[in-house]
């Protein structure tokens, strides 16, 4: 607005109000004020004005850049908060930047309110940050902590697999873990008691993994490396360790689902293409978004306290990935 004010020959205070639609300059200085600002490519600072407000209105977003179900809910937050006045910053966790790092930057481009989706950092890192600025978490776990979480059942979401695939016959259901990973411990121990009360605890088997294709692949190879007949089905504890799977066994010849069903979890965008067709459990992606926003936005109103804990129902989605054991 210097610059702008130095053009036209007037102060920066009349620019202000020129911008700010004001009263206060003639109608030819208003002209002569907006021209020189094309001249010179100034366009006004709408976070700037906000900030002035003592408002950002901006939601800073932490996701994974390469889990597909993270930009699922990325898309769905964008609707979610532009209902309610609000502009987003994403932030993402890559290899070679680690999520505190891509946390920091969401802080420091003037994020009144954070939404982190499945943050993989320890408890205590996120309740700090959370001490710091109101804070959403998407899809763990976090009882007890200053924040707000939504997220879903995952327990009952991997116990319907497991009813599903005993329903078809499966009795050798191998569940490739995903880990630590945000969802995969209470997946992991919905597949045990599930496996228990249908009188398969001695078939249980649980294969180390992470919820990436390349853990999927790598358990492919392990078991086809083992010299024994393959188990008739395995649960994946997400969907890009499912199709990780898939990849590997389809490359061996193995036909997916004659021999092998496999299930994944979460519904992510690819599970739904037809040359993948996944069956898999669906989170509702849309709700879950709505819902972080909407807490995001309470906290920073004070209508409440952090602390609420928001959970929805998973479905069971069937697809072409899966069916009967074949006599």
């Amino acid at each position: 607005m210097a610059d702008v004010a130095a053009k036209v020959g007037v102060s920066r205070a009349l620019v202000s109000l020129v911008f700010r639609g004001q009263p206060g300059a003639s109608p030819q200085t208003r002209e002569r004020v907006f021209a020189a600002a094309a001249e010179l490519g100034y366009r006004p600072d709408m976070a700037a004005r906000l900030l002035a407000r003592g408002r950002s209105k901006v939601l800073g977003v932490l996701f994974t850049a390469r889990n597909p179900y993270h930009v699922d809910l990325v898309e769905a937050i964008y609707p979610a908060a532009e209902e309610l006045g609000y502009d987003l910053v994403l932030s993402a966790a890559v290899p070679t930047r680690d999520e505190h790092k891509a946390i920091e930057a969401l802080i420091g481009h003037r994020s009144e309110a954070l939404l982190l989706c499945g943050p993989t950092i320890p408890d205590a890192d996120v309740t700090a940050i959370a001490r710091r600025i109101p804070t959403v978490v998407v899809g763990r776990h976090l009882p007890g902590a200053p924040l707000d979480v939504v997220t879903s059942y995952d327990r009952p979401g991997a116990r319907s697999v497991i009813d599903y695939l005993v329903g078809l016959g499966h009795r050798d259901i191998v569940h490739v873990s995903g880990g630590s990973r945000p969802g995969a411990p209470e997946r992991r121990r919905a597949y045990r008691d599930a496996m228990r009360s249908h009188g398969l605890a001695d078939r249980i088997r649980v294969i180390a993994g992470n919820h990436t294709e390349e853990a999927g692949s790598e358990a492919a190879r392990a078991m086809l490396a083992e010299g024994r007949p393959l188990p008739t089905a395995v649960f994946a504890s997400n969907d890009q360790c499912a199709i990780g799977l898939l990849d590997v066994f389809t490359r061996a010849g193995v036909k997916v689902p004659e021999q092998v069903s496999i299930v994944g979890y979460d519904d992510s965008h690819i599970a739904g293409l037809s040359h993948i067709d996944l069956t898999t459990v669906r989170q509702d992606v849309p709700r879950l978004a709505h819902l972080a926003v909407r807490a995001a936005d309470e906290q920073l109103r004070g209508a409440r306290e952090a602390g609420a804990y928001l959970k929805l129902e998973s479905k069971l989605l069937v697809r072409g990935t899966s069916g009967p054991v074949l006599a």
